[in-house]
């Protein structure tokens, strides 16, 4: 086993809970990198059918919604696919099973790096106490990772269905509260918030232009960009080819 190579990163996989958790966190990053030509997939663990504060919206009406506003998010990023594995939204669990559907679609996709959330609760600030959907799609999508979609000895029937096993190169952490990773987004920036309107139903969404200039602006101080987003850096080891 040898550290990770130095070939160029060409494939790219986000794991989020919900629709639009990608564009309010690392958008810029995505925007980026696909105007720079890697291919990028979106895996969205639940349906996002409880954000609504509209009494008369029905689950299955709002994750009909959220779905066409995703998709219509990923156009506007440049997104290679967007994978809805329609577990219920509010109620996620880090279960063997969201962990084997995340691991088939590494296995599908084979992303060179991969993005997730924060899979434990940060109570340092204060006005948010975190989603545990959130935290439930961090959980899964690392142990997802590592060890299951490396090991063909771990759910042997995604080797049955033709998904040959996998290693990620490296993962990136959104929201960790000691992030050691800067990506400059500067290009990026102003399709990320085109993407992040695409979410009309949400006001959280709909609101957010000006923060996140002034957020990822702020997040760039010290660092020679104009505006950057932040993660903390895992570089996996990978099998030596030689």
């Amino acid at each position: 086993m040898t550290q990770q190579n130095d070939d160029p990163y060409r494939r790219a996989m986000v794991v989020v809970a919900h629709a639009d958790d990608a564009e309010l966190r690392c958008s810029g990053t995505v925007a980026t990198w696909c105007k720079q030509g890697m291919e990028i997939v979106y895996v969205l663990c639940t349906d996002s059918s409880r954000g609504s504060r509209d009494r008369n919206m029905t689950p299955d009406n709002l994750a009909a919604i959220r779905v066409k506003e995703q998709r219509a998010a990923g156009k506007v990023l440049g997104l290679s696919d967007v994978v809805f594995l329609g577990y219920a939204d509010g109620t996620l669990q880090p279960t063997l099973e969201l962990r084997q559907d995340i691991a088939r679609e590494i296995r599908r996709y084979k992303p060179d790096i991969l993005i997730c959330q924060y899979p434990m609760r940060n109570l340092m600030g204060s006005g948010y106490l975190g989603h545990p959907d959130h935290i439930a799609a961090g959980e899964a999508a690392l142990a997802a990772v590592f060890p299951s979609a490396r090991d063909h000895l771990i759910f042997g029937e995604l080797l049955e269905e033709g998904f040959e096993t996998h290693y990620v190169r490296e993962v990136l952490i959104m929201d960790h509260p000691e992030p050691d990773r800067w990506v400059d987004v500067t290009e990026g920036v102003d399709t990320a918030i085109k993407a992040l309107m695409a979410h009309e139903s949400q006001a959280v969404a709909r609101n957010a232009a000006d923060r996140i200039h002034e957020q990822r602006k702020r997040l760039a101080e010290g660092h020679d960009m104009e505006y950057a987003e932040t993660f903390k850096q895992f570089n996996l080891r990978v099998p030596d080819q030689t």
